[in-house]
């Protein structure tokens, strides 16, 4: 069997790949955007203009408004891409922008597409479209046959996170493409966060997507995938056309026609605010092993933010800080510095695994000084979690990846606080140097998280007390909130397993 498999499971050659490269700023100046955008960028040379996408609606009406608007180029990298109404309305939105003659260039990770492979192929096969997969298992129907030949390879994954049009503006952030992220958290600050940037760091982000689309690990789709016959080619278009009709796509719908994002933006009225923007990603090679220690996020983003001296608000919908984490939390602690951390409670999470990594640093955490809390499960009970395989991607209430230092500087990306993210998958992310950013925050610590998240304390027994305001006051809760014995005992056993690195 195994034989079978190896025989199997080889990539196709990337011999006959035609390398590409992004439309820079300079290059695009003569667009819509590019015009719109000029007096704005010529008044603030070095800078970059960003704008926190919190509510999850408009997150979704940017990128739709952002495709529709181009003239030139569309550059798209992610982790997910969901088979359901927004990932269907945007795929559709790529078919237009390609029968207009834009350039698309669409790089997902093979992890996150797992029916999509027919319709991506429909994409692909428009004229002015390109597909490619990254880091793609070698089996279509059942990918995970891949990990008994190649764990090593696969277990690595691209978890970055863009979309960039005419190399003007671009959308960075923690959302991938589903409805999950774009519709299960309303009202909820922080539940998740992408940056909208124009500006010096947009070719920043432009040049980093070269890298990785003409990176060893990324495939052109036609090597893996057919272009379905023509009539299975007609109900798949069908399929896709018909996501914005129905019920569940009024609001999607509703919030594309009532945005003047793309007016304010082209016209000058858009709110960004003009800081320093630097990007901060991995090298590709990174899903290979064949990346150098000093090309990885992790060492660089550290670089960048300095050491804190006042405070650190972190929050993470997965958070697994390793001994050396709470040891560097613990020195910071005894220096002044004021740290909180917000992730996913044991109701909220996707992965198990990740909160059985998580709790068994909770009492160290709030013993060295660490205010710790967690999300409850918010939104529609109806909407599925994810099912992204071992490698998650939470559809629950918490899915944003920032933290601010020192009320001054702010990380928004793809980033999530644990081994993973430092050392197997590949990241992107942005350190802006804003205080009304760092200070949003931080005021979501004080404001918001208060009456969505558990706060823990150490009770005088040394156990953990999950405190819970509600209608008649605060709770103490002495049992992990919202959860059967059962699952508290698999998430127990869970944490006695050496699978840290993998988390």
């Amino acid at each position: 069997m195994s034989g079978m498999l190896s025989a199997c499971s080889t990539l196709p050659p990337l011999d006959g790949r035609n390398p590409s490269r992004a439309l820079l700023s300079q290059d695009g100046a003569d667009t819509r955007l590019g015009r719109g955008l000029a007096p704005a960028v010529e008044q603030h040379p070095g800078l970059s203009g960003v704008a926190p996408l919190v509510d999850p609606l408009d997150a979704f009406a940017a990128r739709m408004l952002l495709i529709a608007a181009a003239q030139r180029t569309i550059d798209i990298q992610y982790y997910i891409w969901r088979d359901d109404i927004t990932g269907n309305l945007l795929l559709n939105a790529l078919h237009e922008a390609a029968r207009r003659q834009v350039r698309v260039r669409l790089l997902v990770d093979d992890n996150g597409t797992s029916v999509l492979d027919e319709k991506l192929a429909l994409l692909n096969a428009e004229q002015s479209a390109e597909v490619r997969l990254f880091n793609p298992f070698p089996y279509r129907r059942l990918k995970p046959l891949g990990f008994l030949t190649d764990f090593s390879r696969l277990n690595r994954r691209m978890h970055n996170k863009s979309l960039t049009v005419d190399g003007q503006a671009t959308v960075v952030g923690g959302r991938n493409i589903g409805d999950e992220y774009f519709g299960a958290t309303q009202g909820i600050a922080f539940a998740d966060l992408d940056v909208l940037a124009a500006g010096a760091v947009v070719d920043e982000v432009s040049r980093d997507f070269d890298r990785y689309w003409n990176s060893e690990s990324a495939y052109p789709l036609e090597t893996l995938v057919s272009v379905p016959d023509g009539h299975r080619s007609k109900r798949l278009r069908a399929d896709e056309s018909a996501s914005a009709i129905g019920p569940r796509a009024h609001a999607y719908v509703n919030a594309i026609t009532q945005s003047r994002f793309i007016e304010d933006l082209t016209a000058g009225k858009l709110e960004l605010q003009w800081v320093p923007v630097r990007m901060v990603s991995d090298d590709p090679g990174k899903v290979l092993d064949k990346a150098p220690q000093e090309t990885l996020l992790l060492p660089r983003l550290a670089q960048m933010l300095g050491r804190p001296t006042e405070s650190v608000d972190l929050i993470s919908p997965y958070f697994v800080p390793t001994k050396q984490g709470v040891e560097a939390f613990g020195a910071l602690a005894e220096q002044g510095v004021r740290l909180r951390v917000l992730t996913n409670a044991m109701e909220a999470t996707d992965v198990a695994a990740v909160h059985a990594g998580y709790a068994k640093y909770r009492v160290p955490l709030l013993e060295k000084g660490v205010a710790l809390f967690e999300m409850r499960r918010q939104g529609n009970q109806d909407i599925p979690k994810e099912k992204a395989g071992p490698f998650g991607s939470s559809g629950s209430s918490l899915h944003a990846k920032t933290f601010a230092v020192d009320g001054k500087r702010v990380f928004v990306g793809s980033f999530n606080f644990d081994p993973r993210s430092a050392r197997l998958n590949t990241e992107l992310g942005f350190v802006i140097e804003s205080e009304p950013m760092a200070q949003a925050v931080a005021r979501a610590f004080e404001v918001d998280v208060p009456d969505h998240a558990y706060q823990l304390e150490l009770g005088t027994d040394g156990r953990i007390i999950w405190l819970e305001n509600g209608r008649e006051g605060v709770q103490r809760l002495t049992v992990e909130p919202s959860s059967s014995f059962w699952r508290r005992l698999y998430v127990n056993f869970l944490s006695l397993l050496p699978i840290e690195p993998l988390l």
